[in-house]
């Protein structure tokens, strides 16, 4: 079977959107299957729909990559966005023709450099995981390439700088999708910590702070990767070989702080794409924190107390869903401040990407790290709900019980603490001193480990038994759960509606 390429598309008559040839007007750093799934896709979509006509030029970040493969396929790879959509359930196929060429800047890094020659480069995409964006003081201007990928952009932008510094609207629009708070503006933070560092001069500074935008984003699509799996049987029907075959969920959702001016540039709106530019990101940051994530760490330990598996399942279960829904749309919508409408949408579509079919979602996969994810995902809406209405959030009160009979197990190994449910035992896991907390608490009494979980401030930041009636809701819950059942509670908080 031939290997991706255009010449085999044209010999299959291939009646997709295609765009052989176009500027580089856009380098990622970061080749990876999310990127691919989601900058790039959308970039094609741009170029289809709204004449964007870009080709992106990439540059794989850590020396293992996939620069050969990429450029063996011309650049060419087929993604599949599947999942559920408008109560139907949905596969569509995209050949993507927006990327060039992948560099290798640990085999040739002048190639990456010379990018800055580019007079129609304007936009740098990178998403070089929560790792990347670091200061590394041991990086040096003369390395080659800087160990770090800001230590790396520095050296571009200081190579474009030299090409362009005098000409305006040279610089950079730079959109970071890494998952830290801040993004963009932490990585301008460390190119002008080198810049400083590398003494190359306040006219580069300037330059660096006048001439380009450093947008923080917020990017939200599960991106599933290359379907193992399947990959054999895909390729027979589509009828070549691709190597780089990638899948994600239909949804997508991008947001882009920085100024509208950017729509003249980036034409997100003419090609109708899920991606909003705005001068503040936080609030829809907050929306996905508290609802999607938030909604995920409620109700998954409780699920899988009840006996559930995977997140598709608990979506099948009236009383599952049913709890799930109340708290999103009871609890914690009116704890946020966008409009109403908006977070009823998003609402909707978190439910229908939990029903994804093409998904297996474990729980247990999720349940990673729950001590940490409840303090940021679900005590912000338990605080506000009980400062804005007066009285406890059921279901959030109920997660937190469920929390703590999850984590109540009884041996502690290298993997984790062992703990048991009805069928079965499983491992938690989280930080070392976490389960050893756990472990020394195992033979506690409900009112015992409910009080000890509350006040352990090393856990929360604050002692939780300050909350009115917090502490006592979940001791009854929790004695509830140990006695009927996480399911029967789930049952009970909705009967008191």
């Amino acid at each position: 079977m031939e290997k991706l390429s255009y010449e085999v598309l044209k010999k299959q008559n291939y009646d997709g959107y295609l765009l052989e040839n176009a500027p580089e007007r856009v380098l990622q750093f970061g080749e990876g299957n999310f990127l691919r799934a989601f900058v790039d896709y959308f970039i094609d979509v741009m170029n289809e729909r709204a004449g964007f006509n870009s080709k992106v030029v990439l540059c794989q970040p850590i020396a293992p990559g996939l620069a050969d493969m990429i450029n063996e396929q011309e650049g060419l790879y087929t993604l599949f966005l599947r999942g559920f959509q408008n109560g139907q359930k949905v596969n569509k196929k995209r050949v993507i023709s927006c990327v060039s060429r992948c560099l290798n800047p640990y085999q040739d890094f002048e190639a990456v450099l010379s990018c800055a020659k580019n007079p129609d480069l304007r936009f740098i995409a990178c998403n070089t995981t929560e790792a990347g964006i670091t200061y590394d003081p041991s990086c040096s201007f003369t390395d080659v390439p800087a160990s770090s990928y800001p230590g790396k952009l520095t050296q571009f932008m200081y190579r474009r700088y030299q090409e362009f510094g005098n000409e305006k609207g040279k610089g950079f629009i730079i959109l970071s999708c890494e998952l830290i708070d801040n993004n963009g503006k932490e990585l301008e933070k460390c190119v002008l910590q080198y810049a400083r560092q590398w003494q190359l001069g306040e006219d580069f500074i300037a330059w660096i702070q006048n001439e380009n935008i450093f947008c923080s984003t917020l990017v939200d699509r599960i991106v599933t990767g290359y379907p193992r799996n399947e990959a054999a049987a895909i390729c027979e029907e589509l009828g070549y070989q691709d190597n780089l075959i990638n899948t994600g969920e239909i949804f997508g959702f991008w947001v882009i702080e920085g100024p509208q001016s950017i729509k003249d540039e980036f034409p997100v709106e003419k090609a109708e794409l899920p991606i909003l530019i705005t001068d503040n990101h936080k609030p829809y940051k907050q929306r996905k924190v508290r609802i999607l994530n938030g909604a995920h760490t409620s109700f998954v330990l409780g699920a899988y107390l009840a006996g559930q598996d995977i997140v598709r399942d608990c979506m099948d279960d009236h009383v599952i869903c049913s709890f799930m829904n109340k708290t999103i749309y009871d609890e914690i919508i009116p704890t946020l401040d966008l409009p109403e409408e908006e977070l009823k949408d998003f609402a909707a579509s978190v439910t229908e990407r939990f029903k994804n079919p093409f998904i297996d979602h474990a729980l247990l996969a999720i349940s990673l790290n729950s001590t940490s994810k409840w303090k940021a995902r679900v005590m912000p809406s338990l605080k506000e709900y009980v400062k804005r209405i007066g009285s406890l959030p059921a279901c959030i009160t109920a997660s937190f019980a469920f929390y703590i009979a999850f984590y109540n197990g009884d041996t502690l190994t290298a993997d984790g603490l062992t703990a048991h449910r009805a069928g079965n035992d499983y491992t938690v896991k989280d930080d070392q001193a976490v389960l050893e907390f756990y472990q020394a608490h195992k033979e506690d009494s409900a009112a015992e480990l409910v009080h000890a979980v509350c006040t352990n401030e090393s856990f929360w930041g604050e002692d939780l038994t300050q909350i009115e009636g917090f502490e006592k809701a979940v001791c009854e819950y929790l004695n509830d759960i140990r006695k009927n059942g996480a399911y029967e509670v789930m049952k009970g908080v909705l009967s008191h509606e």
